[in-house]
């Protein structure tokens, strides 16, 4: 009698578990976007993602993965983000050293997710309101060898402005759009990926004339 009884519960169970497995294959979440680092210090590993992704289903993270340290003595994570259909967000949150299993994400292999870059350099400027260089060609040389670096006086060979807390301001707009600044603070690191073309180094080469602030500068 017990074995009776106990035949269709296991059965039933069995079958919740399979049930289970298939509504999670069909749940599987589409990549929006990842970054690496810690607390605040982070930078976007989208593009970084999509190349590991097409070499491999799973593989450990760390500093080397990514070929950078955005927060040097801290434990950083991985985190990705994702959503399913009908819009429903997700983070993976994933701490330095562990493996990321990319089999749980729609399309991982094939790359086609994530946002695309879309803007493209215009002038590239160091150092504070009245007192910065020009470092475009400069940039244009750290980008043709990295994706990321870390930025200050010695990445340019030069201080516009001694014992000041300088910036790096690159101009950039979409094709056909308006320009807009995106700022780094000395210290920091530039992600490149971001822009279209960065390796490339076919930018900066457009007639646009703004200065430190975007206006015209005299000619």
């Amino acid at each position: 009698m017990r074995s009776r009884k106990s035949f269709p519960v296991t059965v039933i169970a069995f079958a919740g578990v399979l049930l289970l497995a298939m509504s999670a294959a069909a749940q599987q979440y589409r990549i929006v976007r990842a970054d690496y680092g810690f607390r605040n210090q982070r930078v976007d590993v989208t593009p970084r993602l999509r190349e590991l992704a097409r070499a491999n289903t799973t593989f450990r993270m760390g500093n080397s993965t990514f070929g950078f340290d955005p927060s040097p003595g801290n434990v950083k994570t991985l985190r990705i983000f994702a959503v399913v259909s009908g819009g429903n967000q997700r983070t993976f949150e994933y701490r330095e050293g562990s493996v990321v299993n990319g089999a749980i994400f729609s399309g991982w292999g094939g790359g086609q997710w994530g946002s695309q870059p879309e803007y493209i350099i215009l002038k590239a400027l160091y150092g504070v309101a009245g007192r910065n260089v020009d470092v475009t060609q400069r940039l244009r040389e750290l980008a043709a060898r990295d994706a990321y670096f870390r930025m200050g006086n010695s990445t340019f060979g030069v201080d516009p402005a001694r014992g000041v807390v300088k910036t790096l301001r690159i101009w950039a707009r979409r094709p056909g759009g308006q320009p807009r600044l995106f700022e780094y603070r000395e210290g920091s690191i530039v992600d490149g990926t971001m822009f279209s073309g960065w390796g490339a180094g076919n930018w900066g080469r457009d007639s646009w004339n703004g200065g430190w602030d975007g206006r015209p500068m005299p000619r």
